[in-house]
C-alpha cells in the first residue's frame, strides 16, 4: 500500500469561494453550501487579488502566513484596525509600513 502525502495550506475567503463555486452548487452538500454562502456573504477582495495581497504580505511586508491570510479576510480599512492582527506578533512593524499595507488593502477592496 502507497502513502499518500497531504498538504495543508491556508486559503483566504475569496479563495474558498472560487474553489467551492468551481464544484459547482448543485454539488455541494449540506455544510458546504453553508459555506459557500458565508464566504460570498463576507468576502471582501476578488480570489486574484486575494492570492496577490497574501504573496505581496508575506514576502514584501514579511509577516506571518497566518497573519496575511486574516488580514486578507477582514481587510482592515484604518492602521489602527490593522494593528489588532499584529499585535501578539513578536516584532514590530513601522507605522509607515502599516500605512502602505493598508493603502494597498484599500486598492484591492470589493466596492459593495
Amino acid at each position: 500500500m502507497s502513502k499518500r502525502e497531504v498538504g495543508e495550506s491556508r486559503l483566504t475567503l475569496p479563495q474558498v469561494k472560487k474553489v467551492l463555486e468551481s464544484i459547482g452548487e448543485e454539488n455541494l452538500d449540506q455544510f458546504q453550501r453553508r459555506t459557500l454562502d458565508y464566504v460570498s456573504k463576507f468576502s471582501k477582495a476578488e480570489p486574484e487579488k486575494a492570492e496577490e495581497l497574501l504573496q505581496k504580505l508575506v514576502k514584501e511586508f514579511e509577516l506571518d502566513e497566518a497573519e496575511a491570510v486574516q488580514i486578507v479576510n477582514c481587510m482592515p480599512e484604518t492602521v489602527d484596525e490593522l494593528r489588532v492582527f499584529l499585535a501578539g506578533g513578536k516584532k514590530i512593524i513601522e507605522a509607515q509600513k502599516l500605512t502602505q499595507i493598508v493603502n494597498i488593502l484599500n486598492e484591492n477592496r470589493l466596492l459593495k
